[in-house]
């Protein structure tokens, strides 16, 4: 039993409370002190009061029969059931649009659905956001979209070109206004100007798409706009309309097409139009824009949301695969220091400390997310672009950490880890897809390291004016502004880079500059999760809770110094005292988590259903090798 002392305040929480938890909970957490301090936690990582809207719907359609991990499928019947399951969704949910047009609950969706069926928040994502999303954005009045609402038709979204990936700008296909019909032709007109990985094929049912095209008109390229397009009917493809499936990737199947177009007509009203962009009844444009690019960002600006759909997928994979290997660690046992004595993996700190650590990053990403999405929800056309970066270094960000967690806990299971039954091994691969979807993360970043080394000013609270020596390594707020410090040296690099960087050679001068500012980057990301942490432990009421939130932050910021420690102390703001105690530090930190990682992982409210079909999350790794194959209800996450 460990009896953990906070503000005068006694606690008790042991392995064998946690245990009884799970297999005794109420439906969500575990008996006792355990349950209170889980229920805070999830309280506060779920939307507070908003949990229920944002988020029950989804998990409990997760949880429900429909989504029982079927194994065996080929790669064809996997993309349909993703898509038999993306109608289910479309049920749950009383407007689409409305869906389409709340941030919160659209990343949730992902969030939950992310874990047990990828392909389903691939498909997702791009229905409701790039393609029912460009819609909603766009002039609608008098357009139906019951068909797409319905689901009667499923949306797709074509932009990238097989040449043209992140120079999207470059992209060739066309279409024309051809005066004599009124309406458009659609073309592409090379091989390269083919749209590349988009959800074509008759796999799902029917299916339209918005199609990211350049708009000539008499000759004059008015840039890139969108164009509503249908592909395909019960009896397949439209005339014109070429579609040949992709290889097989990696991660859950997806019906990833190359998708060209053989001068397909399309009707007036099939350009979508809004105040960046309107054809007069003579074919002139008038535009709020004064140039193509930014009519290209404006028309494709629904990526944007994509990127914290993305993240949110992640996410939900990163809890799922710590839920896994956080119950595993306590049930799998192995031989103790003494003859006879079996011990379970997770009292080894060579064990737990990794867990450890990759929990302390898992509550920084969610709680950045969700910080970040407040941030898009209510966002101004005075702070769309700074906003637009911060979505931009949270998916970067998040999304590597997830393929780091989910590979950790892979591990951590050992062989266990490598069979899909347990519910690992697909979610790395899965993870892969987010982190170029949306916009490859080292391309979004160094964007918004481009922007940062001269147009960003680092954010130094200060909490104290006090020299290092009088701070201490507990001081959540010391460590804070230790991390601030760090940015604000690499953005002071990046800036003597590229003032002395070589003159009239715009390319090698970035390329001097580009190492340190992407390290700024990813100071400010980590600076922008404590911040985030910081604020959800200061709001925790229930002493487990906040004693809990306080140490997981203080190890993520300790983690986080640990690699700069020689610049914090040349600099003098460290000492080398300090630096010297930190291994110390964060060797107490995990010695004081270690006995709560249960109820860490409980919080993360993972449902029920889906942990007991997974052998090693259910305490069933032995049984279910000796029991007779199960043919049926198998849930584990695909």
């Amino acid at each position: 039993m460990t009896l953990l002392t906070f503000q005068k305040t006694e606690f008790v929480d042991t392995e064998m409370e946690a245990a009884a938890g799970a297999d005794g909970r109420d439906g969500r957490f575990a008996f006792g002190a355990s349950a209170l301090a889980a229920g805070e936690l999830a309280h506060l990582l779920f939307d507070r009061q908003d949990r229920d809207r944002v988020h029950e719907t989804w998990r409990s359609l997760v949880s429900g029969a429909d989504f029982a991990h079927r194994p065996g499928l080929a790669p064809a019947e996997r993309a349909a059931l993703s898509y038999r399951r993306l109608r289910l969704a479309n049920q749950a949910v009383d407007s689409a649009e409305e869906l389409a047009d709340d941030p919160h609950r659209l990343a949730a969706l992902h969030e939950w659905t992310g874990p047990v069926d990828g392909g389903l928040c691939t498909v997702a994502s791009i229905h409701y956001n790039l393609f029912l999303g460009s819609l909603l954005d766009h002039d609608n009045e008098g357009r139906d979209l019951s068909a797409f609402t319905s689901m009667k038709r499923t949306g797709t979204f074509l932009c990238t070109e097989l040449a043209h990936g992140n120079d999207v700008a470059s992209m060739e296909t066309t279409a024309t206004l051809d005066r004599t019909t009124d309406g458009f032709v659609l073309h592409t007109p090379n091989p390269g100007a083919q749209k590349f990985m988009p959800n074509t094929s008759t796999i799902g049912g029917p299916k339209s798409a918005v199609v990211a095209a350049r708009l000539l008109v008499d000759d004059q390229d008015h840039g890139i706009f969108l164009f509503l397009t249908p592909l395909s009917d019960e009896n397949g493809h439209l005339p014109g309309v070429k579609v040949r499936p992709l290889p097989e990737r990696t991660g859950t199947p997806v019906d990833h097409c190359l998708t060209a177009f053989d001068h397909v007509w399309l009707p007036r009203e099939a350009l979508l139009e809004a105040a960046h962009g309107r054809l007069d009844a003579e074919g002139g444009l008038s535009s709020n824009l004064g140039n193509k690019r930014k009519r290209l960002l404006r028309s494709i600006g629904r990526v944007t949301m994509g990127k914290l759909c993305m993240s949110a997928g992640t996410l939900g994979m990163s809890r799922t695969a710590l839920s896994i290997a956080v119950r595993y660690s306590h049930d799998r046992l192995i031989a103790g220091p003494k003859a006879g004595q079996k011990v379970a993996l997770a009292a080894h700190r060579s064990h737990h400390s990794r867990l450890l650590d990759k929990l302390a990053t898992a509550y920084a990403m969610t709680f950045l997310h969700r910080t970040t999405v407040d941030r898009w929800a209510r966002h101004t056309d005075e702070d769309r672009e700074e906003t637009e970066r911060l979505v931009a270094i949270a998916k970067g960000w998040i999304t590597w950490q997830a393929r780091g967690i989910t590979t950790e806990c892979r591990e951590r299971c050992g062989a266990q880890g490598l069979f899909p039954a347990n519910g690992l091994s697909d979610l790395t691969l899965n993870i892969e897809g987010g982190i170029t979807a949306e916009g490859d993360n080292l391309v979004i970043w160094v964007k918004a390291a481009s922007e940062m080394v001269l147009g960003h000013q680092v954010d130094r609270k200060a909490s104290a004016h006090l020299p290092a020596a009088e701070r201490s390594l507990t001081d959540l707020h010391f460590l804070r502004d230790l991390l601030a410090e760090v940015e604000g040296l690499w953005q002071a690099r990046a800036r003597t880079a590229l003032r002395h960087g070589p003159c009239g050679d715009p390319l090698s001068r970035w390329n001097e500059t580009s190492p340190a500012a992407l390290e700024m980057v990813s100071a400010h990301a980590r600076l922008q999760a404590a911040d985030a942490f910081l604020a959800a432990a200061a709001q925790a009421l229930d002493p487990t809770a906040r004693f809990l939130l306080e140490s997981l932050c203080r190890l993520f910021l300790l983690k986080q110094i640990t690699e700069h420690t020689g610049d914090l102390l040349a600099d003098e703001h460290m000492t080398a005292d300090q630096v010297r105690a930190l291994p110390r530090t964060v060797n107490a930190i995990l010695a004081d988590l270690a006995p709560h990682m249960t109820t860490l992982v409980d919080a993360f409210d993972v449902p029920a259903e889906i942990l007991a079909g997974v052998p090693i999350a259910s305490g069933d790794h032995i049984g279910h090798y000796t029991a007779e194959p199960a043919t049926e209800g198998l849930r584990t996450p695909c």
